[in-house]
């Protein structure tokens, strides 16, 4: 009788493991353990987005940045000889919804011994200041380079740097190389032209010793201003990095994300000189290295800050 009681016991315990078994083995557990693999690549994506939000801080510090120079009488002596008009400075910013600040009108018409530094808030400001430098600077670059090899028949005035300039009293031609505001030695003058002729832009194909826009006129005027200063070769470049990159925000985001991806580089250490070369800097260089993101899937909105090639 004990063996026959056992029967219903037996069935009952392999009833019990066959419903379990079904249960480890049906849809809502596979889905749950699928669940659970998946998460990983989600955590990876995230960090990969959180890296991203990274790159604008990275290439337009918020403290700005720095450069061993100061501004000096260049802001008076513009005003002297007529390379700027400050009415016509002064009206440009209120006509696009801002004005200059009081700082700002006070560096244009007394000087000011403070050190040069970029910021979001200036970077437009300093364009415009420092295109007024390197147009009006006397330069064997704007003399004998480029922008008279390939001025034409109109000389070096065709151009956008030149024939955009609107902001000075009259012809902007009548101030073109004229004005000793930052004198140079031989040596400095060499330095200058060696860095500018390696320094591009993604407007364009050029260099800073043919600068035919803004960008590459205001940069020869910051260069000019730090060889003046005794800045090293590798200061300039590490200054001309991060003027580019406030200059041109959505590209420079584009190659800081390039270099943080394929090699793990952060901006700050990505050599300057390299950076600043035909292979990156200038528009087809820029254009590979957004084919090469693209390719990888990486689309991101850049930033949309940043100036246009005129006033």
């Amino acid at each position: 009788m004990e063996k026959i009681k056992l029967v219903p016991i037996l069935i009952m315990s392999v009833i019990a493991n066959i419903v379990f078994a079904a249960m480890f083995m049906s849809p809502w557990v596979v889905k749950f353990k699928a669940n659970r693999l998946k998460s990983t690549p989600a955590s990876t994506s995230t960090q990969a987005t959180a890296i991203k939000d990274t790159l604008f801080d990275e290439i337009n510090p918020v403290a700005g940045y720095e450069i061993n120079a100061a501004y000096g009488q260049l802001g008076p002596k513009m005003i002297a000889t007529g390379v700027i008009d400050f009415e016509k400075f002064k009206g440009n910013y209120e006509k696009s919804g801002q004005s200059l600040t009081a700082e700002q009108e006070n560096l244009l018409l007394q000087g000011s011994k403070d050190t040069i530094k970029i910021t979001r808030e200036n970077s437009y400001f300093l364009l415009d200041f420092f295109w007024a430098v390197g147009l009006a600077n006397k330069s064997k670059i704007l003399d004998e380079g480029d922008m008279m090899k390939y001025g034409g028949n109109k000389g070096a005035g065709n151009f956008a740097s030149t024939g955009g300039w609107t902001l000075a009293r009259g012809d902007a031609m009548n101030y073109y190389s004229k004005s000793v505001l930052i004198p140079l030695t031989k040596e400095q003058e060499e330095r200058v032209n060696l860095v500018a002729s390696n320094i591009f832009r993604p407007c364009c194909n050029n260099s800073t010793a043919f600068p035919d826009c803004n960008h590459g006129m205001a940069l020869l005027g910051v260069l000019q201003l730090m060889a003046s200063s005794s800045a090293t070769e590798r200061q300039m470049y590490e200054a001309g990095k991060y003027f580019n990159a406030f200059w041109f925000p959505g590209n420079y985001y584009d190659l800081a994300l390039y270099f943080r991806t394929k090699e793990g580089k952060v901006f700050r250490d990505v050599d300057a000189k390299m950076l600043l070369g035909k292979d990156f800097s200038s528009a087809s260089g820029w254009q590979s290295v957004k084919q090469w993101l693209v390719s990888k899937g990486l689309i991101e909105q850049p930033p949309k800050q940043g100036g246009g090639c005129g006033v």
